[in-house]
């Protein structure tokens, strides 16, 4: 046990040991920058492939809009058709058609 009661810190030679501990050396360090490069490495391929698949979605989004304004003409000339086929039809509650075609 420390003979120093005084429980505030107070700068001493502990202190300076733990401290210096904490210090990189130059391979730490050396270390320490290869992996932060390795890692930096990763986020710009990653970014690339986000940028890649940025665009490829944009291409998609297109073609699903053209698909949608498709599919809305579709909608629209059946409607066009079934509407025309219950007036013709005398307009039956049931929905069958009035007559053999």
């Amino acid at each position: 046990m420390s003979t120093n009661t005084n429980p505030t810190r107070t700068p001493g030679q502990t202190r300076n040991q733990n401290r210096l501990s904490t210090v990189p050396t130059s391979a730490s360090k050396s270390r320490q920058l290869s992996h932060l490069h390795a890692q930096l490495a990763q986020l710009t391929a990653n970014m690339s492939d986000l940028e890649n698949l940025l665009r490829m979605t944009a291409v998609q989004a297109e073609g699903m809009r053209g698909l949608g304004g498709y599919a809305g003409g579709m909608f629209m000339a059946a409607s066009k058709v079934l509407g025309e086929e219950t007036v013709q039809g005398g307009g039956n509650a049931d929905g069958k058609e009035g007559g053999g075609k």
